[in-house]
């Protein structure tokens, strides 16, 4: 049983980042991520505060434009706007989901394809369902990253994800499927999801439903990549259960596992964003 902890692949993507950051500082270019956050959410205030701390610690800056929760459209659409126009800003975070009036869609599709940091424009799935060059959401990379840091091959190694959402499982299958994986994608519908999980090399969970993966779902052979973050009588726990964890060969832990490497993922975008700018 191997513990694969998220924090190690994020120091690996920080120090890239870090490297690249200064070589843009030198030219006189700071990447800077710009931030859409509307209501009063504190989850959302805190992750932007672990943003800042992980773009401080690399010499990256975070521009925030905070709205109130009752904005209207056309306000949430300038700060967009505003952000895309400035040459100074190389990378935009819309925070999600947003409030019911605001018309979401139309706000992600004002996200330029090379500023969209979190891979939120349709643009830019389309761009990733085509195999074309993008940033796919930073969940579903995170994911991708930490395999890929703990030297596990995915080449033809079957894949069993479980949810279909348009921020993970979607795009994890894409991805996934760039890496020669053979993929299955489960459901709410899915019939018979013991089958699906004890056939598959590699289980990554992101359904958002506590311990719903149990040890009798997967085998000793199983790699369980866990992307559930769920609060059950005050405590944190993934998608798979702890008995689950303990009979797989590896797993990643909650907390300290795959979301440990989300605002790493988010960082390297947005470098990568400002290198790119650079060339053009």
């Amino acid at each position: 049983m191997r513990e694969l902890r998220g924090a190690e692949a994020a120091s690996a993507i920080c120090t890239d980042a870090m490297r690249q950051t200064a070589e843009l500082i030198e030219r006189g270019i700071a990447p800077c991520l710009g931030v859409v956050r509307i209501g009063c959410d504190e989850a959302d205030a805190a992750y932007e505060r672990g943003i800042r701390k992980r773009f401080d610690a690399a010499g990256a800056k975070v521009e925030s434009i905070c709205l109130s929760a009752d904005c209207t459209q056309e306000e949430a659409e300038e700060a967009i706007a505003k952000l895309a126009a400035d040459d100074s800003v190389h990378g935009i975070l819309l925070f999600m989901p947003l409030p019911k009036h605001l018309d979401a869609d139309r706000l992600r599709t004002l996200i330029p394809a090379e500023k969209d940091a979190d891979g939120a424009n349709p643009l830019s799935a389309g761009l990733l369902m085509g195999g074309r060059d993008c940033f796919a959401p930073c969940t579903a990379e995170a994911v991708i990253r930490l395999i890929e840091h703990y030297e596990i091959d995915l080449g033809g190694k079957n894949v069993c994800i479980i949810g279909r959402s348009n921020v993970v499982g979607k795009p994890l299958g894409l991805l996934l499927l760039g890496k020669n994986a053979t993929v299955t994608v489960c459901h709410t519908a899915t019939r018979s999801l013991a089958a699906h999980t004890l056939n598959a090399d590699i289980i990554i969970a992101s359904a958002g439903k506590p311990e719903m993966i149990t040890a009798d779902m997967v085998t000793e052979r199983s790699i369980l990549i866990d992307v559930g973050i769920n609060t059950v009588n005050g405590r944190l726990c993934g998608d798979i259960a702890a008995e689950a964890c303990q009979k797989a060969a590896a797993y990643t832990p909650v907390p300290g596992g795959v979301g440990a490497l989300t605002t790493a993922v988010l960082l390297m975008h947005t470098v990568q964003a400002a290198m790119r700018a650079q060339k053009e």
